[in-house]
């Protein structure tokens, strides 16, 4: 091989390594998002558990743990906590059916929300725990978690995003929160100032009404005209969703934490 071969060699996969690092790093944002507004809205009590039990701010730096851990065969197990298929046209009814029976489909996202947060309460110092937990309540508030089973959540369905392809659960894992060009925190502090009137309040939900609103914005999702291929009108039609999802996201999860660590 040639000098200049290995020169083109060594610059291809010095690009491929980046792309591979961005691309992995963006879903990283919105659940570091979620954990810092939830970071900020803990009492001092819960704060100062989690701390000790992660490390200061550990509950932002550890959001993306459960992602990493799906690599490692010991943890193969929480594959399927990621994720709870939901059909078409649910009443409420019928999503608290089986929230409060989350065997009843398989151990799925809302079994792994009931077991951890059990979990949580016997032993207070669960560090797996509490790093699932934080994950978890994240994924929950990513409509496309809770997608149709046939399309693997969005993963089936192609999509062209700003000149690239990619897949529908992608754009909302990360193309829609890299549009932004905001760092974890200058995000988190946004929508902490943009939902300040609402925050008392989406405090008073509950986790059913958590799982509602994100389920209607993944039924809009799903509704949404793609004949309309102008990647800046679906920004501008579901931007208002996204920030609502992150921001309840991360209230939820402090109020999660705030009843554990009470």
């Amino acid at each position: 091989m040639n000098c200049k071969m290995k020169l083109n060699k060594q610059f291809f996969t010095l690009c491929l390594l980046a792309f591979t690092i961005s691309a992995s790093a963006y879903d990283a944002v919105g659940h570091r998002i979620i954990a810092d507004i939830a970071y900020d809205n803990l009492t001092d009590k819960a704060r100062a558990q989690v701390d000790k039990i992660l490390g200061k701010r550990g509950i932002v730096y550890e959001a993306t743990w459960a992602d990493e851990v799906r690599s490692d065969a010991k943890y193969a197990y929480s594959y399927q906590w990621h994720f709870q298929d939901l059909d078409d046209n649910m009443t409420s009814a019928g999503i608290k059916k089986l929230l409060d029976n989350p065997k009843a489909e398989g151990e799925h996202l809302f079994f792994a929300l009931d077991t951890l947060t059990i979990r949580l309460k016997k032993d207070k110092n669960d560090a797996e725990a509490l790093k699932f937990l934080v994950h978890f309540v994240g994924d929950l508030h990513q409509p496309m978690h809770m997608g149709r089973k046939e399309d693997k959540g969005g993963n089936k369905v192609d999509f062209n995003w700003f000149g690239r392809k990619t897949n529908l659960h992608s754009v909302w894992d990360g193309g829609m929160i890299e549009n932004q060009k905001m760092s974890y925190s200058e995000y988190s502090q946004y929508l902490q100032d943009k939902f300040e009137p609402q925050k008392a309040e989406f405090k008073k939900h509950n986790i059913l009404q958590s799982i509602e609103a994100s389920y209607a914005v993944r039924n809009m999702i799903y509704s949404y005209d793609t004949s309309d291929s102008n990647n800046y009108h679906y920004v501008y039609f579901f931007a208002d969703k996204l920030d609502e999802m992150l921001y309840r996201g991360g209230i939820q999860l402090a109020n999660i934490l705030n009843a554990i660590y009470k």
